[in-house]
C-alpha cells in the first residue's frame, strides 16, 4: 500500500500557522480589550458631562492635523489593509495602530457619530503585520497574517469569534472566499475573542424573544425586509462616499475638512434637540427590540454617521450600521406581520451585510448574537441585503470577484 505524506508535509506549516494565529489572536485580542474598556470610559464621561461636543470642531482639527503631518500612510484605514491583502508592498505602518485608536476615542468624546469595527481591525492587521519583519515573511505569508489580524480584532471587539473568521475570509472580494488563511483566521479570531474576554470585556447582549417557526409566509415577508434593508445599505454607503468625495474636492485641507464637518454635526445635534444619534447608540439599540421608537431614527442615525465619517472623523461603520439596522427594522413593524423585535434583530445583521458585502459573516452573526433558532430567517435577510446593495459598499477596496447579477 502506497503511503500518502502530503499530511506529514502539511503539518509544519500547520504548526507555524498556528503559532503566528496565537501570537496575532493575543495581540489582537489585547489592543481590542484596551480600546473598548477606554472607549467605554469616554462614553460615560461624554454622557456626563455633555459641554464637552462643544469641542468636536477642534477635535476634529486635531485629528487631521495629526494624520495630515503623521499619518498620511495609513489614513485610508481598513481600505489599506485591504489593499496590502491584495496586493503586498510594504508593511503596515505601525503607526496605524495608535493613531486609529486616539483618534477614534477622541471623535466619541467629543460626540461623532462612528462605530469601532474600524479601529479593531485596524490595530488588529497593523499589529499582525509587524510579524512579518523578524520572521521575513514574503508577500503571501503577508497577506495570510493581515487577514488572521483582522478576524482577530473583529471577533474580540464584538465577542463574535466565528463570525470574526469568516469576516476575514469573505470581506476581500464581493463572490469570494479565501480559504488559505483558514486555519489563521479561526485561530486568530478564537483567542483574540478569548484574550479580550480574559481582559474583563463584556459585550453588550440583545435578545429576540419568540422567533416564529419557518413558513412560506414568514420567508416571503423576511425577503421583503431583506430587500429594504439592502437599499438602506446601499443608500448609507453611496452617501457617506458622496460626501467624502465632494468635501475632499472643495476643502482640501484635510484639518479644516473636519473642522467643518464638527460644526455640521454640532448643527444636527442643536437641529433634532437631542444627543441619541451620537457615539455608538447603544441605549437606543436595545430598546429598539423591547419598545417601538419613532420611525426616522435610522434615517437620523445614517446622516449623523455618513457626515461623522465622510468629513474624515475616525472610527467604524458597524455599530453604527447595526443601530441603523435594528431601528429601521423597528419602524417595519408598521408595516410588516412580524413582531418588532424579529424585524430589529435581522436588521441588526442585515444591513451590515448589505454594505459590507458580508451575508455568510452576518448570518454566522446573527446565530452567536441571538442564537441558532434565529439563522434561517438571518441568512435569507441578509442574502436578500447583500444582493440588493449594490456592489459600492462600505470599503471601496473590496474587489468584485463575482457580480450580484446571476450573469
Amino acid at each position: 500500500m502506497k503511503l500518502d505524506y502530503e499530511p506529514l508535509q502539511l503539518l509544519p506549516q500547520v504548526i507555524k500557522w498556528f503559532i503566528l494565529a496565537l501570537v496575532i489572536g493575543v495581540l489582537g485580542g489585547s489592543a481590542s480589550a484596551f480600546f473598548l474598556i477606554s472607549l467605554d470610559w469616554v462614553t460615560q464621561w461624554r454622557e456626563s458631562h455633555l459641554w464637552i461636543i462643544a469641542g468636536l470642531p477642534l477635535s476634529g482639527f486635531l485629528i487631521g492635523l495629526i494624520y495630515h503631518h503623521l499619518g498620511k500612510k495609513v489614513e485610508s484605514g481598513n481600505n489599506l489593509i485591504l489593499d496590502e491583502i491584495h496586493d503586498p508592498k510594504k508593511v503596515v505602518p505601525f503607526r496605524m495602530a495608535p493613531l486609529i485608536l486616539l483618534s477614534t476615542l477622541a471623535t466619541h468624546l467629543f460626540g461623532g457619530s462612528a462605530g469601532r469595527e474600524g479601529t479593531a481591525v485596524q490595530m488588529g492587521g497593523s499589529l499582525a503585520d509587524q510579524l512579518s519583519i523578524p520572521f521575513r515573511l514574503q508577500a503571501q505569508d503577508r497577506r495570510i497574517l493581515l487577514m488572521a489580524g483582522m478576524s482577530a480584532g473583529f471577533a474580540s471587539v464584538f465577542g463574535t469569534p466565528l463570525a470574526g473568521a469568516i469576516f476575514g475570509l469573505e470581506v476581500l472580494a464581493i463572490g469570494r472566499l479565501r480559504y488559505d488563511a483558514i486555519l489563521p483566521c479561526f485561530v486568530a479570531a478564537i483567542v483574540g475573542d478569548q484574550v479580550a474576554l480574559m481582559w474583563g470585556v463584556h459585550h453588550s447582549l440583545y435578545s429576540v424573544q419568540n422567533i416564529p417557526s419557518f413558513s412560506i409566509s414568514g420567508l416571503l415577508q423576511v425577503s421583503l425586509a431583506g430587500i429594504i434593508f439592502g437599499l438602506i445599505s446601499m443608500l448609507f454607503s453611496n452617501t457617506t462616499h458622496q460626501i467624502t468625495r465632494i468635501s475632499k474636492k472643495y476643502i482640501t485641507y484635510n484639518p479644516l475638512r473636519l473642522f467643518i464637518g464638527g460644526i455640521i454635526v454640532l448643527l444636527l445635534i442643536k437641529l433634532c434637540g437631542t444627543t441619541k444619534y451620537i457615539g455608538l447608540g447603544i441605549p437606543t439599540m436595545i430598546q429598539s427590540f423591547i419598545a417601538q421608537l419613532p420611525p426616522w431614527d435610522f434615517l437620523a442615525k445614517l446622516i449623523f454617521t455618513s457626515l461623522t465619517l465622510g468629513m474624515g472623523f475616525k472610527g467604524g461603520e458597524v455599530t453604527p450600521l447595526f443601530f441603523i439596522g435594528a431601528t429601521l427594522g423597528n419602524a417595519l413593524g408598521y408595516l410588516l406581520g412580524l413582531s418588532t423585535p424579529l424585524l430589529a434583530g435581522l436588521g441588526f445583521v442585515a444591513v451590515f451585510a448589505g454594505a459590507a458585502n458580508t451575508p455568510l459573516t452576518c448570518t454566522i452573526l446573527a446565530i452567536e448574537i441571538f442564537g441558532p433558532s434565529m439563522g434561517v430567517y438571518a441568512s435569507i435577510a441578509c442574502v436578500m441585503s447583500y444582493l440588493f446593495s449594490g456592489h459600492a459598499g462600505i470599503y471601496h477596496s473590496q474587489k468584485i470577484d463575482v457580480r450580484k447579477n446571476f450573469d
